[in-house]
């Protein structure tokens, strides 16, 4: 079973387009105040949203790739780009957050004067445009991985620039040049967080770890609630994508009548009730038969 997923493409090609328009064009702004201001919390952040640019680009290129037609080569199309593409845009976001914290440390034994009223004013445009490009994913992002990481990142933007708003102040009014390079090791913490998460979830996906919004047990036990199942096995789940879900089952019974109805009975309840979007469905008799290979050590249950 699969669905046409053409209008949820076609809608997000235009979040993407608009959200890189605007990052690419924040982070020249960012970037060459960051220069003027001699503010390492600025160009940190330029520099992460310049990765942000990265993952979005990663995460458009997937997501329209996702939707090209299956092949004899590739059976399944080009889904799982959906699930590389999160796991590479984590991985660049981490080596840079490595990078801000090494140049933050490195600030802590040499701090340099920083412009607090142009990294006020430079941020509060960050606060914008990181929050309006998180409101475009904010529908997708509870449903699809790759969506999720596009609007993680945009959201921890848009916080931490409202936190580089804070250090601004501070030190306009202040004069306490250390909160440059806090705010910017505060930048690497909180993005971490977010980034660490998507790390994990994307490469569990990768691996066809069984997505954790799927139980293989209550999968077991709907089957053998089913009359007429005496048995299951073969039962294997793992993601085509960040939004599909594909399953293979054999399936014992005592009844060698079971027709077409009862499979397609059985496809749109596992649709409907645990977001499968592929099921490949195994009947066998439980009246003499040796046994199917693939109960021998091979299987759940």
């Amino acid at each position: 079973m699969s669905h046409d997923h053409s209008h949820h493409i076609s809608h997000y090609n235009r979040a993407f387009a608009i959200g890189v328009l605007l990052n690419l064009i924040f982070v020249v702004i960012e970037a060459g105040y960051g220069f003027f201001a001699n503010s390492l919390a600025l160009l940190a952040d330029a520099g992460h949203n310049l990765s942000d640019v990265v993952s979005l680009l990663l995460a458009w290129g997937a997501n329209v790739l996702a939707s090209k037609a299956a092949t004899d080569k590739r059976t399944f199309g080009y889904k799982k780009s959906t699930v590389l593409a999160s796991l590479m845009s984590s991985v660049l976001l981490m080596a840079a957050l490595a990078s801000i914290a090494w140049h933050a440390i490195e600030r802590f034994e040499n701090p340099q004067p920083v412009t607090g009223m142009t990294v006020i004013v430079v941020s509060l445009i960050g606060v914008v445009i990181n929050t309006l490009t998180a409101l475009l994913f904010v529908q997708g992002q509870k449903h699809d991985l790759n969506i999720r990481g596009a609007f993680l990142h945009m959201a921890a933007d848009a916080a931490v620039s409202l936190g580089v708003v804070i250090a601004g102040i501070v030190i306009l009014f202040k004069n306490w040049q250390w909160v440059d390079p806090v705010v910017s090791l505060s930048i690497v913490v909180i993005v971490f967080i977010g980034t660490w998460g998507l790390f994990k979830d994307s490469l569990n996906y990768a691996t066809d770890a069984v997505p954790k919004n799927i139980s293989i047990e209550k999968l077991k036990q709907y089957f053998l609630s089913i009359e007429h199942v005496t048995g299951v096995h073969g039962l294997h789940v793992w993601p085509l994508s960040t939004t599909e879900s594909a399953l293979i089952v054999h399936l014992v019974t005592d009844n060698n009548a079971l027709n077409n109805d009862f499979l397609i009975e059985l496809q749109h309840h596992l649709h409907d009730h645990f977001d499968i979007e592929h099921a490949t469905i195994q009947v066998e008799s439980s009246q003499g038969s040796t046994g199917c290979m693939f109960n021998h050590g091979h299987a759940h249950g």
